[in-house]
């Protein structure tokens, strides 16, 4: 079963609008799927094939005057050169919808739309499956068999064991993109610097203790976590700031967009292991964090997600800004609400609360909540939880 992707209704309203569209994302997050799916009358160009690739290189003209009614062009990080030969074709004939280009290595794509297709297309990012995507595969109120299968759909479309398809993607994909981009003489130090991050998920982001625990230079460590940021392995969630007494941390936290892929990192093979595991919160926190950027993403909207933390500990694990509105999130692994759920949203109330919009505590237990300044949402139910977000906003 090949699952709608709920992508799909943005990207074929950009295509009426832009020459070309671009949409970037991990490998395996379904973008070839997706365009084949959308445009199955388009030619299909796969950029990893060496002849075809040797052809665009060799020869740029030559290679797009075979595709002159338009294609799709898979992954284009291998020959970034090509876009600046489409550029003159696209203007002289700028055609809504004419090409889609897909990428997995977002520096590399978007240096070179930004030289050669700035203003002439649409950029879409599509990461793996989203909530309501994997709704027909996962019974969601069974947190850690999610966690630890993750959200890559071939896994779920091929229904793989999540221990081998994931160490497969890890060696096929994760360690084969990074020698891409930049040479790496020791592939085991590289792979115990990611475990090395996956213990760290959800926490602020230390690269001189990264760096040593590895046995690497500070250097090098920021050059692999830029590496992977430009893979779609990783992410970073930046502090928000506000002109308060409080001082906050400025430091970023540190996410994964896959929790599979954390939970493999860490060695999880079962549910149990996931459920006994000292960082299932973490796990947990990293999964919802991920979810709600996929939801703005896959709506083909940027969002501006933030986390809060003082100098006293204080912390809102999301902040979501609308104009001057904020809304809040609070995630929890905990399966019973206690009133230390809401301590961080309170102290951010008293701090701020006159542009709050929306608070919500997301946990793991069954029955939603309507408390008297904050909303308790089961953590299967958060499939819609950027939509209630805009409800919450005047227009």
């Amino acid at each position: 079963m090949k699952q709608k992707r709920t992508i799909a209704k943005i990207l074929i309203d950009l295509v009426k609008k832009y020459p070309v569209v671009t949409i970037t994302g991990p490998r395996q997050s379904g973008k070839t799927t997706l365009c084949r799916m959308v445009f199955p009358e388009k030619s299909y160009v796969n950029l990893e094939a060496p002849d075809v690739r040797q052809f665009a290189i060799e020869d740029p003209r030559g290679f797009l005057n075979s595709y002159s009614e338009g294609a799709i062009f898979d992954e284009i990080q291998r020959t970034p050169e090509l876009l600046s030969y489409l550029q003159p074709i696209i203007d002289d004939d700028p055609v809504p919808g004419k090409y889609i280009i897909t990428g997995s290595q977002q520096f590399r794509v978007r240096e070179a739309l930004s030289q050669s297709l700035a203003g002439r297309t649409g950029l879409l990012t599509l990461l793996p499956f989203d909530w309501m995507e994997v709704k027909p595969y996962l019974d969601l109120t069974n947190t850690p068999k999610t966690m630890l299968y993750g959200f890559y759909p071939r896994l779920h479309d091929m229904k793989i064991n999540p221990t081998l398809a994931l160490g497969d993607y890890f060696e096929t994909y994760v360690q084969r993109d990074v020698r891409q981009i930049v040479h790496i003489k020791n592939a085991n130090l590289f792979e115990k610097f990611l475990r090395l991050c996956a213990g760290r998920v959800g926490q602020l982001l230390n690269l001189l203790s990264l760096a040593n625990d590895t046995g690497i230079s500070h250097t090098t460590a920021r050059e692999w976590i830029s590496i992977l940021e430009a893979s779609y392995i990783i992410f970073q969630l930046q502090p928000w700031y506000a002109t308060i007494s409080k001082r906050l941390i400025k430091t970023p936290k540190l996410y994964f967009w896959d929790v599979g892929l954390v939970s493999y990192l860490l060695g999880l093979e079962r549910e149990i292991h996931v459920q006994r595991d000292p960082l299932i919160g973490n796990l947990f926190e990293n999964m919802v964090v991920a979810e709600i950027m996929k939801q703005y993403y896959h709506s083909g909207k940027r969002p501006r997600c933030y986390f809060y933390r003082d100098s006293n500990g204080n912390e809102v694990d999301l902040v979501l800004e609308k104009g001057e509105g904020l809304s809040l999130i609070e995630i929890k692994a905990g399966q019973t609400v206690t009133k230390q759920y809401f301590k961080g949203l309170n102290r951010f109330k008293k701090v701020i609360g006159d542009r709050i919009r929306l608070g919500v505590v997301v946990y793991r237990g069954k029955e939603r909540q309507l408390r008297t300044d904050w909303h308790v949402l089961p953590v299967h139910s958060i499939s819609n939880l950027r939509h209630d977000i805009l409800r919450n906003y005047a227009d």
